[in-house]
């Protein structure tokens, strides 16, 4: 018998393309959601990756995040259903405050970001891991939703946004590849809503191991 007491609660991480849709599939779900785009690094962090042959910040990069820090806030939340998260402003590429996330007596919530394949295999050895979900709409059809999406918020100034989303509509195939041999499920969102029910309902989904 182990010494560790049972996990209550485990996670869904929802991963895929920026603009593929993560955020509305998690709010439609109605499920507790915890939106790992907060663990971002702040902008004058010295550890941060630049596009290759630019000055740009490679924010699509997995070195642009804290996965550390990520994954200790899903632990928490699984074990004790409470947790502290950083407020990052996305505009300001800078954190702003803390505030706190509570769960609840909840079995299951998402956590969703771009960066969340990048913890499947981490959140599966702590016991932690319901099912891993990369959702794909196809590159031109992400390309329009991240760039007028990141323009009403103001996200970035508008060069940088063209640049970028022009980058990520060329990767979106390999991203999506990369996601999924980190073990994430590539589905669209019906599929990924039929997994997440089955996930609530205590049904087992076979998430994927990756190679």
């Amino acid at each position: 018998m182990g010494s560790h007491p049972p996990i209550p609660t485990r996670v869904v991480l929802l991963c895929g393309p920026s603009g593929s849709g993560k955020s509305l599939l998690a709010a439609r779900s109605g499920l507790p959601v915890l939106r790992l785009d907060d663990f971002y690094k702040e902008g004058d962090d010295p550890t941060l990756p630049l596009v290759l042959g630019s000055s740009d910040i490679d924010w699509d990069h997995p070195e642009s995040w804290d996965a550390d820090k990520a994954v200790a806030a899903i632990e928490a939340l699984c074990r004790t259903g409470r947790t502290t998260v950083p407020v990052y402003d996305l505009s300001l590429s800078a954190r702003t405050g803390e505030e706190p996330v509570e769960i609840g007596r909840t079995p299951l919530f998402i956590a969703e970001g771009i960066f969340a394949a990048e913890i499947v295999i981490r959140c599966r050895e702590l016991g932690l891991l319901a099912d891993a979900l990369c959702l794909s709409r196809g590159p031109v059809k992400t390309f329009r939703r991240r760039f007028l999406r990141d323009l009403k918020e103001g996200r970035k100034s508008v060069p940088f946004l063209l640049r970028r989303g022009w980058r990520l509509m060329r990767a979106e195939r390999s991203i999506v590849a990369r996601q999924t041999a980190l073990g994430a499920y590539a589905c669209d969102r019906d599929e990924a809503m039929g997994r997440l029910a089955d996930a609530a309902a205590g049904r087992h989904v076979q998430a994927r191991t990756p190679a």
